[in-house]
């Protein structure tokens, strides 16, 4: 007995060192990454606190400094955390289109609805879908309207814009199923998106910019 006491005591610490470098070293990072997100969606709320207060280029430090803390998670996470990464990585591209980065959101959207929309889907994964397609569509309608107001022809704002009709006819034949408030504001945005087209540009120029 007292030999198998003496055992027990020898692999408690090497016992507690696989922990540490196996699955506890892995919540220690999980951990860590909480608390990197928590810190970066403090940015971002505080960034629109100064945008909301006409303080754009303030507000873009945070938001930029909310940019390098969703990289620093992505990469921390491990692989097989997927989903997590993925739902970072949406938060990341709001992130660069509040900082006025649109272009470069607008790419990290696509190539993310496209990686979305190619795999089998669940649950998780169709509302994380929506999550995407609203946020690029919004990036999309923005772009068009900058293109017209700065008096781009036709032909080179018009893709940006049907790109943007169609993402908002997917998420209001979705928001049909769902109803209320959700399926208004939907139906709102797709009229937005049809009339921006149509929109004669000198009242357009009379409008204010749409919010990002």
């Amino acid at each position: 007995m007292r030999k198998i006491l003496i055992l027990f005591w020898l692999l408690v610490p090497v016992a507690m060192a696989a922990y540490h470098y196996g699955p506890g070293q892995q919540l220690m990072t999980i951990d860590a990454v909480g608390k990197t997100l928590r810190e970066a969606e403090g940015l971002v709320a505080s960034g629109k606190e100064l945008v909301d207060d006409g303080q754009q280029r303030e507000a873009n430090l945070k938001f930029n400094e909310a940019i390098e803390k969703f990289d620093d998670a992505i990469q921390r996470l491990p692989k097989e955390r997927e989903h997590e990464i993925q739902r970072i990585r949406l938060e990341k591209a709001k992130a660069l289109f509040s900082s006025q980065q649109n272009p470069t959101a607008r790419t990290e959207l696509e190539a993310l609805l496209d990686e979305l929309t190619g795999e089998k889907k669940s649950e998780q994964d169709e509302l994380l879908i929506a999550d995407t397609r609203e946020a690029l569509a919004a990036s999309q309608f923005y772009m068009t309207w900058l293109m017209r107001i700065e008096g781009l022809p036709r032909e080179t704002w018009e893709p940006e814009a049907a790109r943007a009709r169609q993402n908002y006819q997917v998420i209001a034949e979705r928001a049909q199923s769902i109803g209320g408030s959700v399926e208004e504001k939907a139906k709102e945005d797709l009229e937005a998106a049809v009339r921006l087209a149509l929109v004669d540009l000198d009242d357009l120029q009379g409008l204010p910019l749409p919010s990002q």
